[in-house]
């Protein structure tokens, strides 16, 4: 028993022995790929497009800028494009799923790593092993259910009440503050520059398996998630703006989520722009009807999205996403950008 154990131990191992590595967008320069791929077509034109509405946002002092995360890309290699969009002020907000701040960022704060795997590995032999994959990533799921633990740790020691999915990524960003392995999470850099993330599906996640765990043991006297107040706290940033912006990397719930600000906010008696500017990377089909991918056109019908400067990039986000992010850093008009501070709205 003891000569299998060790085995298998040893597969583990094998399994997750190629760290995924975070790409740098401050490391290269991607200007002048960018401005080549301008005189090209396909792909390449709308990805420079892209990047030249995401400098017209930055440089548009007027602009919120919203950042939307749907899908695995943390978890793929670009978690640090996301943190220095923060860090030299190039987003203003972050609308994510659950699993994109918790099981890849808070994840990895709490000093787990995400690896380099196979899409044609033997998934039986992979649960055997205890390793989830994410098409050619793998993550420890004993890892992985310990960053479920120390959410439900994280709830237990919090006032019993309701909380928005902003409010609670704000405590783990003071948990993060004393506690992180690797500093420099998403999380923590947002919570130190005041950038708001709401998660609107967020128990869809390790947070969700944390906060039933959390709820358990405390019966009677624990914390729930609010996400209707949380609709309310994002259209009031959306109100507070006099323009906006979106930059969105996949679809799901976060891209209809911050899309909606303009039709709740009309439904307030507020008045408000559409977004003004609006890129969106993914490979979803048009044809399939779903709202992932629809198209920003489609959006324009509701009200939501102004067709004038937006760019539907039909790409696998990891492949064009570093070269927008580094064109946008070294052209370095964030350096001329002031800081919302919305978090110190609430």
């Amino acid at each position: 028993m003891s000569d299998n154990k060790n085995q298998s131990n040893n597969r583990k191992r094998d399994l997750l022995s190629k760290e995924v590595e975070h790409i740098d967008i401050t490391s290269f320069d991607a200007r002048k790929i960018v401005s080549s791929m301008e005189k090209m077509s396909f792909v390449s034109r709308e990805t420079a497009n892209a990047a030249n509405i995401y400098t017209e946002m930055i440089k548009d002092k007027d602009c919120t800028i919203f950042l939307t995360l749907a899908g695995s890309t943390s978890a793929a290699g670009c978690m640090h494009i996301y943190r220095d969009l923060v860090k030299y002020n190039m987003v203003d907000a972050i609308v994510a799923t659950g699993a994109s701040i918790i099981d890849m960022d808070f994840f990895e704060a709490l000093g787990f790593k995400h690896y380099q795997g196979s899409q044609y590995q033997d998934d039986t032999e992979l649960r055997n092993n205890y390793v989830d994959r994410i098409y050619d990533t793998y993550i420890d799921e004993e890892e992985l259910q310990m960053c479920d633990k120390t959410i439900g740790e994280i709830a237990d020691q919090l006032e019993p009440k309701s909380y928005t999915s902003r409010e609670f990524i704000k405590e783990i960003g003071k948990y993060l503050k004393t506690n992180a392995k690797k500093k420099d999470s998403l999380i923590e850099v947002a919570y130190d520059n005041n950038v708001p993330i709401f998660c609107p599906a967020f128990t869809d996640s390790s947070a969700g398996f944390g906060l039933v765990m959390h709820q358990e043991r405390n019966p009677k006297n624990h914390i729930t998630i609010d996400s209707i107040r949380e609709f309310r706290e994002l259209t009031e940033i959306k109100v507070k703006s006099k323009g906006s912006g979106l930059f969105m990397i996949g679809g799901g719930v976060p891209k209809n989520f911050i899309q909606d600000t303009v039709i709740c906010a009309e439904l307030l008696g507020k008045n408000v722009d559409m977004h003004k500017y609006a890129i969106q990377i993914t490979v979803a089909d048009s044809r399939d009807g779903a709202c992932s991918s629809s198209t920003l056109k489609e959006a324009s019908s509701w009200g939501k999205v102004d067709i004038a400067k937006e760019q539907m990039v039909f790409a696998e986000a990891t492949s064009v996403l570093p070269l927008i992010a580094s064109d946008a850093y070294h052209k370095g008009e964030w350096k001329n950008r002031k800081r919302k501070n919305f978090s110190k709205i609430f």
